[in-house]
């Protein structure tokens, strides 16, 4: 597997979450409009068996990574830190990912910190903004019958919108097949995903960004005596071999549905799925790391109307250090 960061540039604003599950899945119906669907069926072949042809992350600030989500135990203990504070702290610096485990939860920055560090390095005044801002869009459902709306299907409702700032960057890793897709193939998906926008509403505009490859990115440095993998995207660990003891993760319950021309198939929806979020740490029962790029497994049988539908059980991966407390 080759590994690949690309950095978007938001120029709209989203109606979906940027997750490497639904991105994964938008790439799959992005392939099969530019190559047809004999391409991408070929591509999938082996996909639930443990050969995925294309492994993608959630989109992070550029030059961060999420902070997992561990026992309080795990941290350095600080008495004069503020708690509420401590808690809002979910982006480690790339940087810092080769320091003492037990420091990174005061190595870590807010959202509105972090973005401050993207901005800044763009020119731009980050003020108090966010890395990202959730809205309420309101919206109107008009009765033909009144001209108008009204109440019950025809009341008046709002849908949550996800505002970057205009100089606002992300990074997206993924982890290829050289030998089923190339990086130049996946540069021009993502393109054209970009122009016709990603996920909710993108039909109305929302979901439209620019890409840019990092053509200098070869893996992230080796971390000395790795023991344990940060999960870049939210995946489907059960029954690979981790330690229990010494893996931790929130679960994550996924409704999803079919995109493109799928979502008028008669039933659009899929079954849910149970998954531990980004950011997990999972700790192999083996104690081998060897360089893994990703890990999880292709999850199939969740849809009726398309039983060939498969899902992104699997998560880029970092290898890190973790030093157990006592």
């Amino acid at each position: 597997m080759q590994p690949l960061r690309f950095t978007l540039r938001p120029q709209t604003a989203f109606g979906t979450p940027l997750a490497g599950d639904t991105l994964f899945g938008q790439l799959c119906w992005a392939l099969r409009r530019r190559w047809g669907n004999d391409w991408l069926a070929g591509r999938l072949a082996g996909y639930t068996n443990g050969r995925p042809f294309l492994v993608v992350s959630d989109a992070f600030p550029r030059g961060f990574l999420p902070l997992p989500a561990m026992p309080g135990d795990y941290w350095a203990k600080d008495e004069t830190a503020d708690r509420k504070a401590l808690k809002k702290k979910r982006w480690l610096p790339l940087k810092d990912i080769a320091s003492p485990f037990a420091d990174w939860q005061s190595l870590a920055h807010d959202d509105a910190k972090a973005a401050g560090t993207v901005l800044e390095k763009h020119g731009a005044a980050a003020g108090k903004t966010l890395s990202q801002t959730a809205r309420p869009q309101p919206h109107n459902t008009i009765n033909r019958a009144t001209g108008t709306t009204g109440e019950g299907m025809f009341s008046p409702y709002g849908m949550t919108q996800i505002w970057f700032h205009p100089e606002m960057r992300l990074d997206l890793y993924a982890a290829i097949d050289e030998t089923r897709i190339t990086a130049e193939e996946l540069a021009a998906v993502l393109e054209d995903m970009g122009r016709s926008g990603y996920g909710r509403d993108a039909s109305i505009g929302l979901g439209k960004f620019t890409i840019e490859r990092d053509a200098a990115f070869t893996g992230f440095s080796p971390v000395g005596n790795a023991n344990a993998f940060l999960t870049l995207a939210p995946c489907a660990p059960q029954g690979l071999g981790f330690d229990a003891q010494k893996s931790f993760y929130q679960p994550l319950t996924r409704f999803g549905r079919h995109g493109d021309v799928a979502v008028h198939s008669g039933n659009p929806f899929k079954r849910p799925l149970l998954l531990a979020k980004t950011g997990g740490v999972f700790t192999p029962g083996d104690g081998k790391i060897d360089g893994a790029l990703h890990i999880g497994q292709g999850l199939n049988g969740l849809s009726t109307s398309r039983p060939e539908a498969v899902a992104q059980g699997y998560a880029p991966v970092i290898g890190i250090r973790v030093e157990h407390p006592q």
